[in-house]
């Protein structure tokens, strides 16, 4: 695919890359205003990724002559397009303006994690103003994949409060009573203006890679245990969900506070953990600290408890 985009992208003027027509999912339904002369944030956010991690695994192989081209390349894109008040915008130019229900803009953001709050400041800026703007322009043309999505953006905002919110909006007002979901508002509750029935997938995957983004985050390569979860939600437990490394990972928040942690290697490895406790805790294992994180050398195989 690196390959491809070089084959496929021209130089501008100023010495920078782009591609010749660029568009960004379902803006204007698809039509032939929906093409760009600029690189969408959808179509670069993807370039960026792919040859960020084709330098990455070029290095893991050893071949650093291609690490070294594939950097090279990635430094003559552009950055992301974003407005100061309003964050991510669809393209240079065109920002998100008005109700819309395709997120593509904000692919950095969640799933990529190429923004990201753990990068400082700057990002965290990026983010916050963005979910501000959605909010800002309602959702009277969102469908159903668009709440349980935001319910991800949230969630890697660590805002527990509004994913839970949006989340309950999508299984309350856009799932039928056996779970499947029909895009419009079946609550005619003013939630959106599509009210019509067409069953789509997408927004039950969303809703639950949400609901996972709640209870564990690792794609910055720190472990989160319960990142975003609601007040309201005092007492929760999950058992081996995956975590980045070959890690599975076990947890139980009891009265609000976590109360245990089961970790699991498959192969081995250092894991690094934020440390989830608020008080002193027992380990099966020594580790070390890093601010505020936990730091585990382990084993291929080995589990290791953690408990008030």
């Amino acid at each position: 695919m690196a390959v491809f985009l070089d084959e496929m992208a021209v130089k501008t003027e100023s010495g920078k890359r782009k591609l010749l027509m660029s568009s960004s999912p379902e803006i204007y339904n698809n039509s032939a205003k929906a093409w760009f002369a600029e690189t969408t944030n959808f179509d670069l956010a993807l370039i960026r990724w792919t040859y960020e991690k084709a330098a990455e695994l070029a290095t893991e192989l050893g071949l650093n002559d291609d690490a070294v081209k594939w950097n090279e390349i990635l430094s003559e894109w552009t950055e992301l397009a974003v407005d100061p008040e309003t964050g991510f915008m669809f393209a240079p130019g065109f920002p998100y303006n008005e109700s819309h229900r395709h997120f593509s803009h904000l692919m950095a953001f969640h799933p990529l994690g190429m923004v990201d709050f753990s990068n400082g400041e700057a990002d965290k800026k990026i983010i916050l103003n963005t979910l501000k703007n959605l909010e800002k322009y309602g959702s009277d043309w969102w469908t159903g994949y668009s709440f349980s999505w935001q319910g991800n953006l949230y969630a890697r905002a660590f805002d527990g409060e509004n994913a839970a919110r949006v989340l309950r909006t999508f299984a309350q007002c856009f799932c039928l009573k056996n779970s499947f979901h029909v895009n419009g508002d079946q609550c005619k509750a003013g939630h959106s203006k599509f009210l019509y029935r067409p069953f789509t997938l997408e927004g039950n995957f969303a809703f639950a890679s949400a609901i996972q983004e709640m209870l564990l985050q690792s794609h910055t390569g720190v472990v989160r245990v319960f990142p975003a979860i609601p007040k309201e939600w005092k007492n929760v437990k999950f058992n081996n969900l995956r975590a980045q490394g070959a890690f599975l990972v076990s947890a139980k928040k009891t009265n609000g506070v976590v109360s245990e942690v089961i970790l699991y290697s498959e192969k081995g490895g250092r894991m690094v953990m934020r440390n989830p406790f608020s008080g002193n805790f027992n380990s099966d294992k020594k580790y070390v600290t890093e601010g505020e994180n936990l730091v585990f050398n382990m084993d291929e195989g080995e589990s290791i408890k953690l408990k008030l």
